[in-house]
């Protein structure tokens, strides 16, 4: 018995175990493999395999049976990812539905997630957008938070070196406040927008407004059709899982590249219980993995592991890791395990309608927008707020058709679309200050159904984050006259921390032991062979969409722990 034993164990025995397989852990599988790493990745979903499990990709909306609409019964059984602009008759079944996945508000927040081999990168945004040294200075500039370990110059090799592979759009625009990189070329803005790039340019001279940089392949390199990647089609519904491999995600990039290698495995259905910890060896040794089909629990080992669940799971399993060690989560010595959760404030609006170049329509689609990089408390310290907020700008000319007269009347009526003025539309995608107040913690009763303690998230807004949502309307408002918009108006949804689907912080990176929980290279201070490098890891948010942030993190880590088990120090 004790022969089977050690080939049991050997068969669950790897070099390196990634837990998730979304943006960053995808990148992890990618790099380790590549590298020689034996490598298992771990997913708490089902397979999704690219093309073939996106069942909904080519059907036209009069295939649907609510016409993409989503049903009340839906919609009132998920009052939480209902309100999520991508969940619709096409796309829900990526998403987590509210009743099978429970967690505690503690105060409001809307918990988007995707359990599915690839996560939520089949159904991201796909905006992606460098850091700039302003932001890697701004915690220990303003004194929040606590400093980054790491500069600009640290990780833009690595911006490099993931715009190349996943295929970034965007255009050279020179400026210090949002470094350019290795671009695809750009989508073009309408004719309103450049209309608004003048008046901004003319009225401002710290402002700008830029074609949005997503991570759609506008023209494919070698390295794109080497992965079986092709050109965008501008088909706008991206969150159905793309058959083109048009934008970057897990499973049309780097989960069938590192598959390629021979190197990895990849078990879905594998909920993660728990990173196993040696107290005589003084490091983590493997993960326990309970199979969502059986509910059996089962032990894997590695030499290093890469916890990359997304921000929040990567912090329940940290705090369900405990030991005589580490009583309160592995590695948490410091005591900010799951403390200073941070987001994006989306909760501010603004449209408008412009009068001019009513001899020019919206023809066709991009999935893109224009965008205006943060202009408030960049250089020096200017208002009563911390930080700032950058913002989308999107624009297309209003249609509507006549639905005036009878039979054939009516129906040619239809058929000819009328056009009206251009609307003009602006977000605010604002930094909010991690606070120790803003937690997240294990529940000591409800369990979730795989018996793992359920989630309690207590996240919300302060006053820094209305004072900013203020200063957005007033600027934009005067921006919007300046440039001639009417009927301006403004919206406070009020909408519930987490629906900006940017939560980050809790096992953050920084220099000193006692304040942080991991170091520069993305390692646990206290057990050097786990490292996290998704959106947990993060010190602050910045005003960037952090995915591009994630996966030049993951790779630099990966990059550095090879080297060090080679070097026989880990």
């Amino acid at each position: 018995m004790a022969n089977f034993n050690i080939d049991s164990v050997q068969n669950r025995t790897y070099d390196a175990i990634v837990i998730g397989s979304g943006i960053s852990g995808g990148w992890a599988a990618k790099e380790l493999t590549g590298k020689g790493m034996k490598t298992l990745v771990l997913e708490r979903g089902r397979d999704v395999k690219h093309v073939t499990d996106y069942p909904t990709t080519m059907m036209q909306p009069w295939e649907f049976e609510h016409r993409g609409r989503l049903n009340k019964t839906v919609i009132d059984e998920n009052p939480i990812i209902s309100k999520c602009y991508a969940f619709y008759e096409g796309s829900e079944h990526f998403f987590v539905k509210d009743k099978e996945h429970p967690y505690v508000q503690e105060k409001p927040f809307d918990w988007i997630r995707g359990y599915q081999v690839g996560g939520k990168s089949l159904m991201w945004a796909r905006q992606t957008q460098r850091w700039s040294e302003f932001d890697f200075q701004g915690p220990a500039r303003d004194g929040f938070a606590v400093d980054w370990p790491i500069r600009y110059a640290d990780l833009a090799p690595w911006y490099s070196y993931v715009e190349k592979f996943a295929g970034i759009s965007g255009n050279k625009d020179g400026l210090d406040s949002l470094p350019d990189g290795e671009f695809l070329p750009p989508h073009e803005m309408t004719c309103v927008e450049k209309y608004f790039k003048e008046q901004v340019a003319k009225n401002y001279k710290d402002r700008h407004v830029i074609i949005g940089r997503a991570a759609h392949i506008t023209k494919p390199n070698p390295i794109h059709l080497q992965q079986g990647r092709g050109q965008c089609q501008n088909r706008n519904i991206c969150e159905r899982g793309c058959p083109f491999g048009g934008y970057f995600s897990s499973n049309s990039s780097t989960i069938p590249w590192a598959m390629k290698t021979g190197k990895m495995t990849l078990r879905p259905q594998s909920v993660v219980h728990s990173i196993i910890y040696d107290e005589k060896k003084g490091k983590a040794t493997g993960v326990r993995v309970i199979d969502a089909t059986t509910n059996e629990m089962i032990e894997f080992f590695a030499k290093v592991i890469f916890l990359n669940a997304a921000a929040l799971n990567s912090n329940l399993v940290l705090l369900n890791s405990t030991s005589n060690r580490f009583q309160n989560g592995l590695g948490n010595d410091s005591g900010t395990l799951g403390k200073y959760i941070a987001f994006h404030n989306y909760r501010t609006r603004i449209q408008a309608e412009y009068e001019g170049d009513l001899d020019t329509i919206t023809d066709g689609r991009r999935p893109n927008a224009s965008y205006i990089p943060r202009f408030r408390n960049v250089y020096k310290q200017e208002t009563d707020f911390l930080r700032g907020y950058a913002s989308g700008l999107y624009t297309d000319r209003i249609e509507y058709r006549d639905s005036n007269g009878l039979g054939t009347d009516l129906k040619s009526n239809l058929e000819k679309v009328k056009y009206g003025n251009w609307s003009v539309g602006s977000h605010m995608m604002g930094e909010t200050i991690p606070k120790e107040s803003n937690f997240v913690a294990l529940d000591k009763n409800l369990k979730d159904p795989h018996g793992i303690p359920q989630l309690r998230i207590s996240v919300d807004y302060d006053e820094n984050d209305e004072k900013m949502i203020k200063d957005f309307q007033e600027q934009f408002t005067e921006m919007y006259t300046q440039a001639g918009f009417k009927n301006i108006k403004i919206e406070d949804t009020k909408q519930a921390a987490g629906l900006d689907i940017h939560e980050m912080g809790g096992v953050r990176m920084g220099k000193d032991p006692k304040t942080s929980m991991l170091n520069k290279w993305n390692q646990l201070h206290a057990c050097k062979n786990v490292f996290v490098t998704d959106g947990a890891s993060m010190t602050s948010t910045s005003t960037q969409n952090p995915s591009l942030t994630y996966m030049a993190l993951t790779a630099r880590a990966a990059d550095y722990a090879v080297k060090q088990i080679k070097a026989g120090l880990l």
